[in-house]
């Protein structure tokens, strides 16, 4: 192999597929700023914001970034069966704080929907891709529906998504949104074959946490990218402070896009079977095992497996990510 295959290869052409929350605008603006990463398109879905939201939010961070030669689709405005769940108590009602007032659209939008874009990519490039889904997984559920063979498709499937293996008895897990608010879709993804998924599950971000320190020196980079990491991060800050009495907040969404195209930020993994599971109050997709590694004392489905995140180089992530959010 030359050095220049060499080097194509090891540049990851991402699609992420977003629900534009602050988490998600970080990481697609993380994503924009690193090395060896093309984002070869944007597609949009309901879930931290309304899907309307959701483009005004993408279109934003590209005219930032300077990237409105995206390619950006629309996506399902609600799950597969039942009513959305819109996270606007945490990241406002538009989605990034309420910090701007005037919608506006993605200059390079696709006439095909976000299910029909991610198929046809990932038909006319087998290999070639990797899809990185951060939010509710309809559209990859309903882009499922039209190419049962999706997920073998692409170079990788990173999903920020899940909660791991069962916790440690007593342990009180962080709700995941994303799972909860398609059940059913994120079922069809779990059990669909794949080439190699990934889940790094509300398990691992919850306990990475941009902190004040963080939030401080992006304010002080005195750039156009640190200066709105740091607004937005302070208005999801305003959500977060509530559950930990400081004004921090988890880098969810930006550590998935980071163990994409870093899985040498990944510590400890397990393999095996997910499943989609509720105790009558959250619906999460778990690895089919105990904290102690033993399988659960129910019988599950047969399923592929799935690497599951278990622990990450935080230290490593969280530098990176301050320093290229900060624009330097």
């Amino acid at each position: 192999m030359t050095q220049t295959s060499q080097a194509a290869d090891s540049v990851r052409h991402v699609i992420l597929d977003t629900d534009t929350g602050i988490d998600d605008a970080l990481a697609l603006l993380y994503l924009l700023g690193s090395e060896n990463v093309e984002v070869s398109a944007i597609t949009s879905v309901y879930g931290n914001t309304p899907v309307e939201a959701a483009l005004t939010n993408i279109a934003r961070v590209l005219e930032l970034a300077g990237r409105d030669d995206i390619l950006v689709a629309r996506g399902a405005d609600g799950p597969l069966n039942g009513e959305p769940r819109i996270a606007g108590h945490v990241h406002g009602a538009d989605g990034l704080g309420d910090l701007w007032s005037t919608p506006i659209s993605p200059a390079n939008l696709s006439p095909l929907s976000s299910a029909e874009l991610i198929v046809d990519l990932a038909r006319s490039r087998p290999g070639y891709y990797d899809l990185l889904p951060v939010g509710p997984l309809t559209n990859i559920g309903l882009a499922l529906q039209i190419e049962p063979e999706l997920l073998t498709l692409f170079r990788s499937v990173v999903i920020m998504g899940g909660s791991g293996p069962f916790p440690p008895l007593g342990t009180v897990q962080m709700v995941d949104a994303n799972i909860h608010n398609d059940a059913d879709a994120a079922a069809l993804v779990f059990a669909a074959p794949r080439e190699r998924l990934v889940m790094v599950g509300v398990n691992v971000t919850a306990g990475t946490i941009v902190d004040e320190q963080a939030v401080q020196a992006l304010q002080r980079a005195g750039t156009p990218w640190g200066t709105f990491s740091a607004q937005i991060l302070e208005a999801y800050m305003d959500f977060y402070q509530f559950s930990w009495g400081r004004r921090v907040s988890p880098a969810h969404d930006g550590l998935a896009a980071a163990l994409l195209f870093h899985p040498e930020w990944i510590t400890s993994a397990l393999h095996g079977p997910v499943n989609i599971t509720t105790d009558g109050f959250a619906i999460r997709a778990h690895l089919m095992r105990t904290a102690e590694g033993l399988p659960v004392s129910w019988k599950w489905d047969d399923a592929p497996d799935t690497v599951v995140v278990v622990d990450v180089d935080r230290a490593a992530f969280l530098s990176d990510f301050v320093r290229v959010l900060s624009g330097r």
